[in-house]
């Protein structure tokens, strides 16, 4: 029977009626992670480096138009194993957004649903720690979206290059002052440029993933003088990263 309140609220994901059984991929995920062990060397974990553009930034309101990932084993980047693909959103791509990442609402008419790419980006994370640039809002949607249509949510451990930025930066304080020094950026184009890293073209779900990818083995390379090893090290390093 269907209940009086569903026609109401059918675009709401998270009521009782409109709740999915957890897809077996996520509960697969979620049983891995619960015993995850911090204690191996860097090199034996994989890193799933990813990125999503936006029609904006409201997570109730705005969907994702694109997904860009690539992998790092043995700390380096493993260019043979990349993921993108565009996505066709449940509404038209806003001028403001397609001016921002390119995307225009043409490319996008012939792109999959994301509950179709869904269950492929989650194989492709698979027992991989996630890295992103405020990786925050990006796990935000995605994660949004799997409970939707999966019923369940990404428990991989995330790591973001700008609480790492962040991190660095104060490790290179000379003084009391330089905490108040306005001129600092940390967006991820200023970052790679200041390290003198390769750059890639902006606002491109893979190549942002791609930036990002260098930019953490940066983070982890120059970190306490290169003494991380393992990934508590890691964690210990940062405690007020933000793990999901």
């Amino acid at each position: 029977m269907t209940h009086p309140l569903q026609s109401l609220f059918s675009w709401w994901p998270f009521l009782p009626w409109s709740r999915r059984d957890e897809h077996a991929l996520l509960k697969a995920n979620r049983e891995y992670f619960t015993a995850f062990s911090q204690d191996k060397p860097l090199t034996e974990y994989e890193f799933v480096v990813f990125d999503t553009e936006l029609t904006g930034l409201n997570e109730r309101r705005d969907e994702v138009v694109s997904i860009g990932a690539v992998r790092i084993r043995e700390m380096r980047i493993d260019l043979q194993n990349c993921f993108y693909t565009c996505i066709q959103p449940n509404q038209y791509v806003p001028k403001s957004s397609t001016l921002i990442h390119r995307i225009t609402p043409c490319q996008t008419e012939e792109a999959p649903k994301l509950e179709t790419v869904l269950p492929e980006f989650v194989s492709f994370c698979g027992q991989a720690l996630l890295v992103g640039h405020n990786i925050g809002l990006d796990i935000g949607f995605m994660n949004r979206a799997l409970k939707k249509h999966l019923g369940g949510a990404l428990h991989n451990p995330c790591l973001d290059t700008m609480r790492l930025a962040m991190l660095y930066k104060e490790s290179q304080w000379e003084n009391y002052y330089d905490r108040y020094n306005l001129n600092v950026s940390y967006t991820l184009t200023d970052l790679s440029k200041e390290y003198g890293l390769p750059l890639f073209d902006e606002h491109n779900a893979l190549q942002d993933a791609m930036q990002t990818a260098y930019l953490f083995l940066f983070f982890v390379h120059k970190l306490h003088g290169g003494k991380i090893k393992t990934l508590r090290d890691l964690f210990l390093a940062g405690r007020s990263w933000r793990w999901v």
